[in-house]
């Protein structure tokens, strides 16, 4: 028996690092994600293979069943151990799925380079979870952590929003067909952040004025969402980053690499790392790949 599960990718439009403290931000599932295939086998093992965009294999790795069920928690400090990690959170909230098989092999295929950023490992842990029929957070809580926001884009067909509240997801889909996004684009900066460390950083940085930032962030968000025209997004976008670079005391990505840029510019998710946002009346294709960033992507080519 075969099956196979899927899961979208996602950009985090505003909100960042305070939707750990219960802003709101708008969140975008992406048309590119990735699948996780299942063929039950009789070999007590899983024989793991994981495939990048390009089709080259970029994981691979047989697992014993032991490894899984085993109860001493493993570092995350390589690939295999963070896998196993994973596998072991989701067999300890249902155990009955290993017991009653006999092997699997298993198959992951991204549709994005998995350097980008898209999630990688979101859409890993939602496919895993639907494979183990278990909540899709709480294995992302008891493995890697984070604000969850990913997983809801995983999970959903259609932008939204995002926020936790009373230590549960609150997420609301939403209609955000702008007539402007025809001017936005999405441009690889191929400058990864790890994750935890950006969220410890941030940690590091707030300040008692947390709650009035967190007010701001929302303000800007229900903005951003009812924005009617070009000029008034902009005019948001930009209150947002200023904001941003405020709380995190780091240079906006437009002052420290693009200042010569007309247009606007927007760091998305963990700030200076993946891709970020470009407002521009122009196609600014040409200006980037001019100074070295030769993946840029259309808002329609990207977005659900």
């Amino acid at each position: 028996m075969q099956q196979t599960f899927y899961s979208n990718g996602k950009l985090l439009i505003t909100g960042e690092y305070l939707i750990l403290d219960g802003a709101k931000g708008l969140a975008l599932p992406t048309k590119m994600g990735q699948n996780l295939i299942v063929e039950s086998t009789n070999t007590e093992t899983i024989h793991w293979k994981s495939y990048d965009a390009d089709g080259s294999i970029w994981f691979e790795e047989i697992l014993s069943f032991d490894e899984i069920t085993a109860t001493n928690s493993i570092a995350p400090e390589s690939v295999k151990g963070t896998l196993i990690r994973i596998l072991q959170v989701a067999n300890g909230m249902n155990p009955d799925l290993l017991t009653n098989s006999n092997g699997f092999v298993i198959t992951t295929q991204l549709s994005f380079p998995r350097n980008w950023g898209l999630g990688t490992s979101s859409t890993l842990i939602n496919n895993i979870a639907q494979w183990f029929q278990i909540d899709a957070f709480e294995l992302l809580h008891q493995s890697f952590g984070g604000s969850g926001y990913d997983i809801a884009c995983a999970q959903n067909n259609t932008p939204i929003t995002y926020s936790i509240v009373n230590g549960s997801p609150k997420i609301e889909q939403l209609t955000f067909e702008p007539e402007f996004a025809k001017n936005m684009y999405f441009v690889y900066l191929n400058q990864k952040r790890n994750s935890k460390s950006a969220i410890a950083e941030y940690h590091s940085n707030k300040t008692a004025q947390l709650s009035e930032h967190i007010e701001a962030i929302n303000a800007l968000t229900n903005d951003c969402i009812d924005a009617k025209d070009f000029g008034c997004f902009t005019r948001i976008i930009d209150q947002h980053e200023i904001l941003l670079s405020t709380i995190l005391k780091t240079e906006t990505v437009k002052a420290a690499l693009f200042p010569d840029f007309e247009g606007t510019i927007k760091s998305l998710g963990a700030w200076g790392g993946d891709f970020v946002l470009v407002v521009s009346k122009e196609n600014p294709s040409s200006y980037f790949i001019g100074k070295g960033y030769e993946t840029v992507i259309p808002y329609g080519e990207m977005i659900l």
